[in-house]
C-alpha cells in the first residue's frame, strides 16, 4: 500500500507528484532542489544550495517517520560537476558512517536552473 507524504516544513510538490511516497517500511523522496519551504528560491553558490536540499529532504523524512540516519541512497544531480567538491563537503556534513550509497551525475538543465537537487531512499522506524 502506497502513502503520500505531505509536510509544510519542506516545499509543497510543484506538479503531479508527492513529496515522498512509503511504502511498507520504504521511504521514496522526490527529488529537491533550494526551495524554501514557502516555495521562494535559495539563489547562492551550490554549498548554499545543497543545505538547502539537504534540510528538505530532512524535513520530508522526518514527516514519514525516517531520518537521515536512516537513508540507503542518494541520488545527486548538479548542474555542473566542477560543483562536486562543494556539494560533497555539505553532503558530508549530513550523513555519517555508515554513508549511503550513491550516484551523481551531471545534467543539461535542473528545475528552475538551480544548482543541484538530490533524493533519497530510506528505511523507516
Amino acid at each position: 500500500m502506497k502513502e503520500a507524504i505531505q509536510t509544510p516544513t519542506a516545499p509543497a510538490a510543484i506538479g503531479p507528484y508527492s513529496q515522498a511516497t512509503v511504502s511498507g517500511q520504504m521511504v521514496y523522496t522526490s527529488g529537491q532542489i533550494p526551495l524554501s519551504p514557502d516555495g521562494s528560491l535559495l539563489e547562492g553558490d551550490v554549498a548554499m544550495q545543497a543545505r538547502q536540499v539537504l534540510d528538505n529532504l530532512k524535513a520530508l523524512l522526518a514527516a514519514a517517520g525516517s531520518g537521515l540516519d536512516r537513508v540507503l541512497k542518494t541520488t545527486v544531480f548538479l548542474k555542473d560537476m566542477e560543483d562536486f567538491a562543494a556539494m560533497n563537503a555539505v553532503y558530508a556534513e549530513y550523513f555519517s558512517e555508515p554513508y549511503p550509497a550513491r550516484s551523481t551525475v551531471q545534467v543539461a538543465k535542473l528545475p528552475r536552473d538551480v544548482r543541484v537537487e538530490i533524493e533519497a531512499v530510506a528505511e523507516r522506524g
